[in-house]
């Protein structure tokens, strides 16, 4: 069965939380969300806030979920970031961007998760 866009996303994102939990990072807040812009994850890793960007794809015509994030995108993901940081009292705190790749096989099955620790430098 074909998956809209946001289904695709909204199936990445899960997919996303779940490789973290079996990772050992405890998943504070999804799709968060400000003026700013949005980030899918937001999750504890020892003494880390870590903000996860995923990217979805189920092919490779529109190119990998890697050269998919744009400089853009990375500026507001540091923006978000810092938003809620300042929202949360915890402007002080340990904090990186992670970046996840989910690509989907034709049965919607996950076939690569790759996670890019510390990809975007705030």
């Amino acid at each position: 069965m074909r998956l809209s866009r946001k289904e695709v996303g909204k199936l990445g994102e899960t997919l996303a939380a779940e490789y973290l939990k079996n990772n050992g990072l405890i998943i504070i807040e999804t799709n968060y969300r400000c003026p700013c812009g949005e980030i899918d994850i937001i999750a504890q890793e020892d003494d880390f806030i870590v903000f996860t960007e995923v990217r979805t794809r189920t092919g490779n015509i529109f190119g990998t979920p890697e050269e998919s994030v744009s400089q853009s995108k990375k500026k507001h993901l540091i923006d978000t970031a810092y938003t809620y940081l300042g929202e949360k009292g915890k402007l002080q705190s340990n904090w990186r961007i992670d970046f996840i790749a989910v690509e989907l096989d034709r049965n919607n099955k996950p076939s690569r998760i790759e996670h890019y620790r510390n990809a975007v430098e705030g």
